[in-house]
């Protein structure tokens, strides 16, 4: 232990973390940089802060403020020791209706004082696309802004009092006349008066440099709206007392057509008269779907408030009228302005990637410029663009002038890295010549910094220079922002990471078969890291149980960046800081779908554990739990269901049992069906074959094993809809489908030897990779004959049709049976409505409640479940988030807490809050495993649900 950890040890009552896994997670934020920290420490309080201030002025060294980190600059790294507000100093303190303000802890997310104002008719009007999960302390720093600044300005506008300590342990309470400001500051200022009143440009969104003006005595000696944009270089923040706002009634959302940017850019300041609390624009581009959308080329999503819905319309109608639009959408109603705005904030992510796939980059993600010169600036900055061959697609808050952007930046290589700074030395003087700001939301940085004399000019810069020593004269403080700053061009994160791909198991299709840029995809806009999550969402179900970011998709994410790196986790695949941090990863598959980058941590993971274990004895769960399909084949083959049920019912035998598989003792295990729905299959009676096309129904392991009612409640339902059933063949060579006597049954050549189709989930998500190609590769060979048909194959476990869907194809890249196979996977409710589009469903006519399952929602979809059930007359919503269980992660010993509390986040207050006579639906044999053991709740299968009511 160092001389540092054990001073902070002694010193403050919160967590220090010295060790790998802490400064892996904090080597970077949202941007292009990495900085590794000595460590890091979550504060419980200010006495704690001020203790890591003395201790760390000491010794030296830096300290630097961290929220969410989210920043896009590089702010939120540093080299010494980061303070992580969001773990203790992360409270509400208070909120004062009357007077319109709160008090809040630094760590507080903003999400959260949004939803402790709404019952007031209150908020805070400053709402940045990550408001779910950055913090009131970083949009401090950082003088955030977000999609509501024209109406109700940047977080400087909503600040009243802040409490600050400085580097040198003194306690200020900044506000306005001067309040707090520490000695010299006012001498600064008052001999500055001339260069403070010109040498600012005034616009809406000017967020670079430091905010002197503000100590303007015309505008109030404000020292705490000076503090505003500082990125925690001047002081360490505690407290803040903010300002709320009257939140409309109602709302309505006008969303406006254009053909290009560049005329939804031009035609955005004429609206602002018209009191908008919004003008947001965005191009095709960004879009992966126009459905919904009016015509056009690109958008602008003006939104209007008003105390009635009537008059919130009649105000989005103005809107439209005054707009010279190609076409034009008012929507009023909530939930559809709720999916609107979330094609808006994901751009932040999905601009990571062009519409090829290929990368982009932060670096210039929000210039902004006077609203009236917007046009005019897009159309620079293409040429621009052109001129260096890069590519970006702008959009954000073209009300406000300011422009989100990520560009295809090779910083890979060292002459893609010169051409990212001169292009940078040239857009920096486009921004100036438009009279704008080098930064128009997400500050300076590294990102920008060194390019400030461009803007300010060296005099103006060197008096920031003097403003950063009164605050702080030690450098203590991020040093290298805003000031002094490190060269825009340094400390890269990509610099640290292998050239050469990776040698791995998947295929990678999205990222080139190369493991490198499949981790890069996570650029931390910390999605991840939401603490609820909306309509269906999933990710990220291990973050929200444990508030751990290294259980969130990120943190896991930037582990494996720092594992291929090498430097500060430096034993490869063999890493147990990795392992450790992926051991509570459920493999939901939510962040393939939720994360605006679709990072596939579930993919990820098992790639992980495959190098992990090579060569080594493994957890007792993988063997147990891993190999599950062919120890329920083995029971079944030797027709003991009976017996194993009545051991595992003795309970010091299913102690032992599950102390020797690795199974958490708080589980019951599940009882094996007395008949396989196969065996089922082979004896039933059968009627004349239908006329309706062909299905094969795919019996899972969940299926054939353990819930085999599925099975044969599918069967019933899909035989009604006059489809004609057959299961997949048993034998290679001449094998027949399904039962080898209806007409649709195809004879082949030679029968060979008898086997099972697997989709190889057990194996894959436990990492044992060889075992699961080998089980897909028989698979593939006893799927032959269906293959010759046009047959689509149903699979009535959602988790194995998305392993058939995604894995299979992905882990047998060289196998082209695998993506025809993938492509003929249909869920349920899919095979009904493609095949049976005339079919009507029994009428159930009841609510239903229960979740979606997580691998359906990431996916597969569930647009035709939602369909069949509503034509069935089930009502109501499915709760998103996971189950908890997950297959195998549940049932592993070390997991039950966790799990029961992921349950806990949707699942189970959705059913206990469920109507009288309610339908509990779960597909997924995870799901229903959970409620029964959990809640004492029967759930079923939307098949078996409709099998009861075809009587």
């Amino acid at each position: 232990m160092t001389d540092l950890e054990a001073a902070l040890r002694r010193d403050v009552r919160g967590e220090v973390g010295f060790d790998t896994t802490s400064r892996a997670l904090t080597t970077m934020d949202a941007s292009n940089y990495r900085r590794v920290p000595l460590g890091v420490v979550a504060p419980r309080d200010a006495d704690d802060v001020a203790a890591v201030l003395e201790v760390c002025r000491e010794r030296g060294v830096p300290v630097v403020a961290r929220g969410g980190g989210t920043s896009i600059a590089g702010q939120a790294t540093g080299t010494g020791v980061v303070l992580d507000f969001t773990r203790h100093m992360n409270r509400l303190v208070g909120i004062d209706p009357e007077a319109r303000t709160a008090v809040v802890q630094p760590g507080l997310v903003l999400d959260r004082l949004q939803d402790a104002a709404a019952p007031h008719g209150l908020r805070f009007g400053p709402d940045p696309s990550t408001h779910g999960r950055c913090t009131l302390g970083g949009m401090i720093g950082n003088n955030s802004c977000g999609s509501h600044s024209v109406a109700w300005g940047t977080t400087a506008d909503s600040v009243r009092e802040l409490s600050v300590l400085t580097a040198r342990g003194r306690r200020l309470r900044l506000g306005r006349e001067w309040s707090g400001a520490p000695e010299g500051l006012r001498e600064l200022v008052d001999g500055e008066l001339a260069r403070l009143r010109t040498g600012f440009p005034d616009l809406p969104r000017r967020i670079s440099g430091y905010a002197l003006d503000a100590l303007l005595p015309e505008k109030g000696a404000d020292v705490a709206r000076s503090f505003c944009g500082s990125e925690g270089t001047l002081g360490v923040l505690t407290e803040a007392v903010v300002r709320l706002v009257e939140s409309p009634r109602a709302r309505a959302l006008a969303v406006l057509g254009y053909a290009d940017e560049a005329g939804a850019a031009e035609a955005a300041a004429g609206l602002l008269p018209l009191g908008p609390l919004t003008v947001e624009g965005m191009a095709v581009d960004l879009v992966p779907s126009t459905e919904g959308l009016p015509r056009g080329g690109a958008w602008l999503f003006v939104e209007t408030g008003g105390d009635t819905e009537a008059e919130a319309r009649a105000r989005a109608e103005a809107v439209v009228r005054a707009a010279d639009v190609v076409d034009a959408l008012v929507v009023t109603d909530p939930a559809g302005q709720r999916t609107l705005w979330r094609i808006r904030e994901d751009a932040s992510g999905t601009a990571t990637r062009m519409p090829d796939g290929s990368e982009a980059w932060p670096g210039w993600e929000d210039c902004a410029v006077p609203p009236a010169r917007l046009g005019g600036y897009l159309r620079d900055f293409r040429r621009l663009l052109t001129a260096h061959e890069l590519r970006g697609t702008p959009y954000g808050h073209f009300g406000d002038g300011c422009i989100h952007v990520r560009i295809d930046f090779d910083l890979l290589s060292e002459a893609g890295v010169a051409r990212f700074r001169r292009f940078s030395e040239e857009l920096a003087d486009v921004v100036v010549a438009h009279g704008g700001s080098l930064s128009g939301e997400h500050g300076d940085g590294q990102a920008r910094a060194e390019l400030l004399p461009r803007m300010y000019g060296p005099e103006t810069v060197a008096l920031f220079e003097r403003a950063k020593a009164v605050w702080d004269p030690d450098d203590l403080l991020n040093p290298g922002m805003l000031v002094r700053p490190a060269p825009l061009d340094a400390n890269l994160r990509f610099s640290v990471l292998p050239r050469e791909p990776v040698d791995v198991e998947f295929g990678y299709p999205s990222d080139g078969g190369d493991f490198s840029a499949a981790v890069r995809r996570c650029v931390g806009v910390a999605k991840c890291r939401t603490t609820s999550v909306s309509g269906a969402g999933v990710m990220c179900p291990s973050f929200r149980a444990t508030g751990d970011e290294a259980h969130s998709t990120r943190g896991r994410a930037r582990l494996l960046h720092e594992m291929l790196a090498g430097e500060l986790v430096t034993d490869g695949w063999r890493s147990t800081e990795v392992r450790d941090a992926l051991d509570l990863c459920l493999s939901c598959k939510g962040c393939r779908s939720d994360c605006p980058v679709e990072v596939d941590m579930a993919t990820y993971k098992a790639e992980f554990l495959h190098h992990h274990y090579e060569g080594r004895r493994r957890p007792a769960a993988h063997y147990a739990m891993g190999w599950l399909p062919v120890w329920l084949r083995w029971a079944a083959r030797a027709r003991v269901a009976p017996v194993v049920n009545a051991l595992a019912s003795v309970r010091p035998l299913a102690a032992v049992a599950k102390r020797l598989g690795g199974i958490a003792g708080e589980r019951e295990v599940p009882r094996l069906a007395g008949e396989t729905f196969s065996r089922w299959w082979r004896g039933r009676r059968r009627g004349p074959a239908g006329a309706g096309d062909l299905v094969v129904l795919w019996p899972d392991t969940f299926t054939e094993h353990l819930s085999p009612s599925v099975g044969r409640a599918a069967v019933r339902v899909l035989e009604a809809a006059g489809l004609r059933v057959a299961l997949p063949p048993t034998l290679r060579g001449r094998a027949v489908v399904g039962d080898g006597t209806s007409r649709s049954a195809l004879a082949l050549l030679t029968a060979r030897r008898g086997g099972r189709v697997c989709c190889g989930l057990t194996y894959v998500s436990t990492g044992q990779l060889d075992r699961a190609r080998a089980v897909m590769r028989r698979t593939l060979d006893l799927m032959a004959p269906v293959l010759e048909t046009s047959a689509p194959v149903v699979v009535l476990e959602p988790s194995c049709a998305a392993a058939l869907r995604t894995d299979l194809p992905e882990l047998l890249h060289d196998d082209p049976r695998a993506a025809r196979l993938a492509a003929r996977v249909l869920t349920f409710a899919e095979a009904l409505e493609r095949h049976a589009p005339d079919w009507t469903p029994p009428q159930v006519n009841l609510p239903a409640v229960g979740q979606t399952h997580c691998h359906q929602h990431a996916v597969l979809g569930d647009a035709a479940d939602r369909r069949l059930r509503e034509s069935a007359g089930l009502t109501g919503e499915l709760s998103g988030g996971c189950c908890g269980l997950a297959g195998n992660f549940g049932f592993e010993d070390g997991h039950y807490e966790v799990s029961a509390a992921c349950a806990e986040d949707q699942l189970l207050p959705a059913v206990r809050e469920a109507p009288d006579g309610a339908v509990v639906l779960a597909d997924g044999f995870s799901c229903r495993t959970q409620l029964e053991q959990l809640a004492g709740v029967r759930g079923r299968h939307l098949a078996e649900v409709l099998a009861e009511r075809l009587e």
